[in-house]
């Protein structure tokens, strides 16, 4: 997907803000049956192709609106994830503003997570 340069300028302003990760190490955690809370921020159409293993779905579009009900420590650990890395890092941002203290971006998305040979569930 080719995005527009004002969306990609907003992701870059915020990147350093937030903590990242990559691909690797977020599958290291799900093998190793770490205790974080992983969200996909897709849309739903996104979603149903298939997601990864234990995520829930909370798109970019409601979840500044729905993440205390459905998180409310503000402490817990949480892994946002995307199509590629850049709508998880403006949701880390976000959710850091409402006073989310261990939030992280999977840097790559769906897109690196495939690229290495790993599976989504449907």
């Amino acid at each position: 997907m080719q995005h527009q340069t004002n969306f990609l300028q907003l992701v870059e302003e915020y990147r350093p803000l937030v903590k990242e990760t990559d691909v690797p190490t977020v599958k290291t955690k799900l093998d190793a049956k770490e205790d974080f809370i992983l969200i996909d921020v897709r849309e739903d159409h996104e979603w149903s192709q298939g997601h990864l293993p234990t995520a829930i779905h909370m798109s970019r579009g409601i979840i500044e609106r729905d993440i205390e009900k459905t998180v409310p420590n503000k402490s817990a650990p949480i892994i946002l994830y995307c199509g590629g890395g850049f709508r998880s890092v403006l949701s880390a941002y976000s959710l850091q503003k409402m006073g989310y203290t261990n939030v992280i971006s999977m840097d790559g998305g769906v897109r690196d997570w495939l690229n290495h040979g790993y599976r989504l569930e449907i």
